[in-house]
């Protein structure tokens, strides 16, 4: 590359950093790079060397009607509006929560694809309600990174999904429905031991495990009022659950000393620890007069010391830090055009 051409794409790539972030958000993201240039691309996890994701996209130009799972080279995303990663999975039913084992070699995900080739249907739409699906057809797979399928870790009945790998490599979390309630539970790496973590009724799901493996935080629903029970447990003999109210918990990766972190009203998802564990990172509207206005806030582990981290778009979620600590990724519908595109950026975090 010459000079000329060299200065001219430096700049071009500085100025479009310098937009995507908002003065607020220096102070804890820095370097702001867009990875993908379309679609619906969620749920970007790291590998365990902190150079791919895995992410569930569905984008209508690659001719995905729902979501597959799709391993991004990092340094070749960046910046570049022509990438495709690899897709891993089948190309078949639906997808979602992918996350690559220590190897970073494989990548585990779930899918609906042993119910039906095709898409299933979406949830039904009652006014006032947002939805989401919780298929009875997912199962959780391993594939290599050519898409081969090598292990299905999951055969319960019921909706197994949500799946994440403890940082020492050694356990996975996931959620299932197999006790009758969207519970945690957790196995061994290979699929063996899998018991029950969580017993609360409500929807307890997108865990993650601390820096340390010790602990689990994740989102969770809880009904109240005869109203409120009946409700969720109605819908979800419907495989579908209204996730409008949730708050963050931890508790040990046995299930014992269970907390809850939040207590913010709306809805309150997508935790993750940070680097150092003292903290969690999460996805909340509970600040915002629009039900959709979602960021990022940071919080104390004992619920104190809340602080708010992006503050453009009206959509951010699914934060994550790289396994070296020196990275955030997350989804948001910044720079879209005025689409409803949801994209992945990436930023070098600062303390």
């Amino acid at each position: 590359m010459n000079n000329t051409k060299f200065l001219f794409t430096f700049f071009l790539l500085a100025s479009v950093t310098t937009l995507l972030a908002q003065p607020e958000e220096k102070k804890h993201l820095q370097n702001i790079t867009r990875l993908t240039f379309g679609g619906d691309n969620a749920e970007a996890y790291f590998s365990f060397d902190s150079k791919n994701l895995s992410c569930q996209v569905t984008n209508k130009k690659w001719d995905l009607l729902c979501d597959q799972i799709f391993d991004f080279d990092i340094a070749k995303a960046s910046g570049d509006s022509t990438y495709r990663p690899n897709m891993i999975s089948t190309g078949k039913g639906r997808t979602t929560c992918s996350f690559f084992l220590p190897d970073n070699k494989h990548i585990l995900y779930a899918s609906t694809h042993l119910g039906a080739d095709s898409c299933p249907p979406p949830p039904p739409r009652i006014p006032g309600k947002y939805l989401w699906a919780v298929y009875a057809d997912f199962d959780i797979f391993v594939a290599d990174k050519k898409g081969k399928i090598v292990k299905q870790l999951t055969d319960s009945k019921g909706y197994d999904a949500e799946a994440t790998v403890s940082p020492d490599g050694k356990k996975i979390v996931f959620t299932s429905t197999r006790s009758g309630d969207l519970e945690l539970w957790t196995m061994d790496i290979d699929g063996k031991n899998q018991k029950q973590i969580t017993t609360g009724l409500g929807y307890d799901g997108g865990a993650f495990f601390s820096p340390d493996s010790k602990q689990l935080v994740f989102r969770a629903s809880r009904p109240k009022t005869e109203e409120e029970i009946k409700e969720y447990k109605d819908f979800l003999a419907q495989n579908i659950v209204a996730p409008s109210n949730m708050e963050i918990y931890t508790c040990n990766v046995n299930g014992s000393n269970l907390k809850q972190v939040t207590k913010l009203g709306k809805a309150n998802w997508a935790p993750f620890f940070t680097p150092d564990g003292k903290k969690i990172i999460f996805s909340s509207n509970h600040a915002s007069q629009k039900g959709y206005d979602f960021q990022l806030y940071t919080i104390n582990t004992d619920g104190t010391g809340i602080e708010q981290i992006t503050t453009e778009s009206v959509f951010n979620a699914f934060p994550m830090f790289s396994p070296d600590g020196k990275k955030l990724v997350w989804s948001s519908n910044r720079d879209n055009g005025g689409t409803r595109d949801t994209n992945l950026f990436i930023a070098d975090w600062k303390n």
